[in-house]
């Protein structure tokens, strides 16, 4: 408020005097006493820099290339994956396929959603809303079993049987994303609809997305925040048990190469499957514009990283099967 008085006190009022305070809930129009003839308003999006549209326009450039470049190593790492069969027979794989698929629907459904919107089909946008929807909370969960098969998998690693562990795991994946989208269009079907895509010009190009806010907050951001603190605290907490056994007597010389392998693969899937997407929590003040390139670099690019790391998992499977047909000839011989 001291704030306040000192702007007034430096203001010129008459009939067309307008000042916007940050962070100020109050419209005072033509208010009487001392102030009369002053108007104040206020907009809470003040409080954050906007980007300058140049930047908005070249971060869109990124992200559609980055996206189509991603869909097309996606597409190719099903491939792989079908057509190798000991691949198909490793339950981690089937998982990292699952996220593999809910990209794929990601990515279908953003890249073509600024077309759809422009077109005057309202069922066609209505459509591509609930898949886009969808499609974002499936990824959002596949990451979280990602990090919770990852914490069963390095750190729980003896005598661990869970029947239908894969259904299991899908239901999760696929069934909790379907509930959220259900009650959605339950409670509100219009909160699905054309969405502009600079929030403060209403008249810029549009998507078929959430245009409710409070759902957006609720089932995106809200959900991806749950995601992300997991995804953390899971990796934490697997890079401290993988330390330990790696510093343990107990363990051998094998062990401690097992370790190794582990933690990186934690770091080269947990961090690349979820933990970009928290630098949105980084995008803000001096910030806002190098955090928002990094998060449309990196995450328009997720899928082609897992194309690189699939491929270096199947290179590292076929370098291993050599030396096991070879000690398996000499124990049998």
């Amino acid at each position: 408020m001291r704030n306040l008085e000192r702007r007034l006190e430096e203001t010129v009022v008459n009939d067309t005097t307008s000042i916007h305070v940050r962070r100020l809930v109050a419209i005072m129009h033509r208010p009487e006493g001392p102030f009369k003839g002053l108007q104040i308003s206020a907009n809470e999006n003040e409080v954050s820099p906007t980007l300058p549209e140049k930047d908005r326009e070249i971060q869109t450039y990124i992200t559609l290339i980055g996206c189509s470049l991603s869909l097309f190593a996606l597409a190719i790492t099903v491939m792989l994956f079908i057509t190798n069969r000991k691949v198909r027979a490793d339950v981690s794989m089937k998982v990292h396929i699952n996220l593999v698929i809910a990209l794929i629907l990601l990515n279908v459904h953003f890249l073509p959603s600024q077309v759809v919107a422009a077109l005057s089909s309202t069922g066609a946008c209505l459509y591509m809303a609930l898949c886009l929807h969808y499609s974002l909370l499936a990824t959002f969960s596949w990451m979280a079993v990602e990090g919770f098969h990852l914490y069963l998998l390095l750190v729980r690693v003896f005598n661990i049987y869970i029947r239908r562990y894969l259904l299991k795991l899908s239901v999760v994946g696929w069934g909790v994303p379907a509930v959220i989208v259900s009650l959605v269009v339950i409670i509100d079907r219009d909160a699905y609809g054309h969405v502009p895509l600079d929030s403060d010009n209403s008249t810029s190009t549009t998507i078929c997305y959430i245009r409710n806010d409070t759902v957006k907050m609720v089932t995106t951001v809200g959900l991806f925040c749950l995601v992300f603190i997991f995804n953390i605290i899971m990796l934490g907490v697997t890079v401290r048990r993988v330390v330990g056994l790696r510093r343990s007597k107990e363990y051998g010389q094998s062990d401690c190469d097992r370790a190794k392998k582990d933690i990186c693969t934690l770091l080269g899937v947990t961090i690349l499957l979820g933990i970009t997407w928290g630098l949105v929590f980084f995008s803000f003040g001096h910030l806002t514009v190098p955090g928002l390139y990094l998060f449309c670099i990196l995450n328009s690019l997720q899928g082609f990283f897992i194309f690189l790391w699939f491929v270096m998992s199947l290179r590292k499977n076929k370098n291993s099967s050599p030396k096991t047909s070879s000690d398996a000839q000499s124990t049998n011989s």
